[in-house]
Order: structure tokens, then C-alpha cells, then sequence
């Protein structure tokens, strides 16, 4: 597990964000007040971060400490497992770039989607922060990536991979 200091630097290196602010401590010595707002262990403590990804997006970080935390990342295909996806603009320059960060794993890629699928022409690979967070990062070959979908009329991304 990182430091909330190395994801922040992980993100701010290697995908341009913009450091907010940092918070926390947060504790509940006296109560389960952790618990209940969080779904956490009573004694857990946490700090958090906010980063800014261009102008639409923010990405909320947190580094907790907690009686019996357990240590391995989930894989996605288990309960509680997640990824982070981003758009990117030439998916073969960011796997190129993904794969030259030390201590990053990356996943077979970039995959192409069937033709026949809602989102055709879209291209993908998965890979892992050093500190096993799964991530995404994705583009589209055709007019839109929600061409004919209900996300259709969202707009595009004006941002290109750095």
C-alpha cells in the first residue's frame, strides 16, 4: 500500500493532475462515528487528497490505517473489485508511456473491441499503479464513443494525452 504522498506524486508525474488539497487526519477515538459514516473499522484513521484531471474531472485519494486492514488489492473480478478508466487520444502512445513507469504492471493490450459491440472501434488495455490499483485506459477509433448510446450528447473530451 502507498503513502497518500506517492499515489498524489503518482498521479501528478504520470497523468498531469493537479494537486488540490490534502486533509486529515480523520479519526473517531471516542466513538464508532468511523463506522457509521464510512463503513470502516471504529478505530480506522484516515488522510485524503484531491486531485484535479483537466478541467472536468477529480479524482478523491485516501490512505487509511485500520485494526486488521487487509493489505491485497482486490482483482476485478471479485466482489468489491473496481478500476479507475481514462480516455485517452493515441492508445498506443499511452500504453507505450504506461509501460516505461517504474513499478507499474500492465495487462496484455491495447485490445480491440468487436465490430459487432455498441461501442466498435474502441481500443483498450488494463494496468496496475505500483501499489495494485487496477486502471483503464481507453479510446475510440469512429465518430464518438457513444455514438447511437444515451451518452451521445455528453461532450467530447477536448484534452490529448500528454
Amino acid at each position: 500500500m502507498p503513502s497518500l504522498d506517492e499515489a498524489i506524486a503518482f498521479f501528478v508525474d504520470h497523468f498531469g493532475a493537479e494537486l488540490i488539497f490534502t486533509d486529515g487526519p480523520f479519526a473517531d477515538p471516542t466513538s464508532d462515528g468511523m463506522r457509521r459514516r464510512l463503513d470502516v473499522d471504529p478505530r480506522a484513521q484516515c488522510s485524503l487528497a484531491m486531485l484535479r484531471l483537466g478541467q472536468h474531472h477529480n479524482v478523491e485519494l485516501f490512505e487509511y490505517t485500520a485494526p486488521e486492514q487487509q493489505s491485497t488489492p482486490p482483482r476485478n473480478s471479485d466482489v468489491g473489485g473496481h478500476h479507475l478508466a481514462f480516455y485517452v487520444d493515441d492508445i498506443d502512445a499511452a500504453f507505450d508511456y504506461v509501460r516505461s513507469i517504474p513499478g507499474v504492471v500492465t495487462q496484455e493490450g491495447p485490445n480491440d473491441v468487436s465490430p459487432d459491440a455498441p461501442v466498435a472501434g474502441q481500443r483498450w488495455f488494463y494496468f496496475k499503479t505500483p501499489w495494485g490499483m487496477q486502471m483503464e485506459l481507453t479510446t475510440c477509433g469512429g465518430d464518438g464513443f457513444y455514438t447511437g448510446l444515451p451518452g451521445a450528447e455528453m461532450v467530447a473530451p477536448t484534452e490529448t494525452w500528454r
